[in-house]
């Protein structure tokens, strides 16, 4: 064997080792964006399922609902991709199909819940924030058209600001009952504020003609407070009576 055949040889297997090693590293790189894949799809069908569960029924429409069912089919079809032999996925996938058959008449059973407190609004709002993530990454994987992204994160917006609403409404009439009408009116006004600073304000005119009424009314009721009762009237009298009485009686003394 001469040096030349060696040395031939020797460089053949150097190069067989680096490209065997650079298969393994491919391979061992699928096998890590598959589980890495995998691990994001469970991610999203977990808060994809719990917009879906918990939204409160008086936010959710129709509309919403089906647009939840299409981004959770989408899910579970590209898991399937993953795991072909999986009889769970394939059950639901014909689950999901049959629901967005339905299309409009798609069943909304989300029951209604108030908002009522803050803790409670950052978690609606904390939903909605999940859910616009959802939509802005469907219409970058071209799931969702792009005009449909963009008509669903305005929606989205929107019920963001039902959702105020609906707080504002509820701490200022909460208040209200409870006979706290300077509280009353620091949530109504609130509201008020939040309506005025919308760059659509035509839209809310309604809802903002309403709050100010209920603004009206608490600060009304704040200044009925305020004013002295009738027995309150009298010590003041009586004591604006002493006060004089004394002056008089001093200046007696003292000409």
């Amino acid at each position: 064997m001469t040096p030349l055949l060696i040395t031939l040889l020797i460089v053949a297997g150097i190069a067989l080792l680096i490209v065997i090693g650079y298969l393994n590293n491919v391979v061992e790189n699928a096998k890590l964006e598959r589980t890495r894949l995998k691990i994001e799809l469970t991610d999203r069908l977990r808060r994809c399922g719990e917009i879906t569960e918990t939204f409160p029924g008086q936010l959710m429409t129709p509309a919403l609902k089906l647009l939840l069912t299409r981004l959770e089919l989408n899910i579970n079809q590209r898991q399937l991709a993953l795991d072909k032999q999986n009889s769970d996925i394939k059950a639901r996938i014909g689950e999901l199909e049959a629901l967005i058959a339905l299309g409009d008449k798609l069943p909304v059973n989300n029951p209604p819940s108030p908002i009522q407190t803050e803790v409670k609004a950052k978690d609606v709002r904390f939903l909605l924030e999940s859910l616009h993530n959802q939509i802005v990454r469907a219409t970058q994987e071209n799931f969702l058209q792009s005009n449909e992204g963009k008509y669903w994160v305005k929606e989205i917006r929107h019920i963001l600001v039902l959702l105020h609403i609906e707080f504002f409404n509820n701490l200022g009439q909460q208040a209200l009952q409870q006979g706290q009408p300077g509280q009353a009116r620091l949530a109504f006004e609130r509201g008020v504020q939040y309506l005025r600073k919308q760059p659509e304000p035509k839209q809310y005119e309604e809802q903002l003609i309403y709050l100010e009424k209920l603004l009206a009314r608490a600060n009304a009721q704040v200044l009925d407070q305020m004013e002295p009762t009738e027995d309150e009237q009298n010590a003041l009298t009586e004591g604006l009576k002493t006060d004089e009485d004394e002056t008089w009686k001093k200046r007696v003394i003292y000409d």
